[in-house]
């Protein structure tokens, strides 16, 4: 069975002047939902194909193959800024997801998968590549 599950990414400090967007098929960009000086919020609906043992996620917000799906956080040129020197991509895998998980989202009224990333990397510039330790929460809408 395929069912649409809410998500959620909230950016935390994210870089000041420096465009961030969720990358939607392979050309298009999702602006955040709110967006203020210390936070960034997007939301969207994934696809899930629950039918196997593992889900599958489906559609154009699930990105790379099925065995390792994952959700880019573009940053800069790649979120369709002009005239930045940042040319990024956070990847957001979806894979610890089980779908015990995506089960207890579906059953739950108003729930949603959500994840809180830190918008600055390491190296002081924007978040970029596979996000270690990252952790999808069930939560109320």
């Amino acid at each position: 069975m395929k069912y649409s599950v809410p998500f959620r990414i909230i950016v935390k400090d994210p870089i000041a002047g420096v465009a961030m967007k969720v990358q939607k098929g392979k050309d298009k960009l999702l602006e955040p939902l709110m967006a203020n000086g210390n936070e960034l919020t997007f939301e969207f609906e994934v696809t899930v194909d629950t039918a196997g043992e593992a889900p599958n996620f489906l559609g154009p917000f699930a990105q790379g193959p099925k065995s390792a799906r994952f959700i880019y956080v573009n940053t800069g040129k790649q979120a369709g800024q002009d005239g930045t020197m940042w040319d990024r991509r956070a990847k957001l895998s979806l894979m610890s997801i089980s779908k015990e998980r995506v089960e207890s989202v579906l059953a739950s009224k108003g729930g949603r998968f959500e994840t809180v990333i830190n918008g600055t990397g390491r190296d002081g510039g924007p978040v970029c590549a596979t996000i270690k330790g990252l952790e999808w929460k069930v939560v109320k809408q």
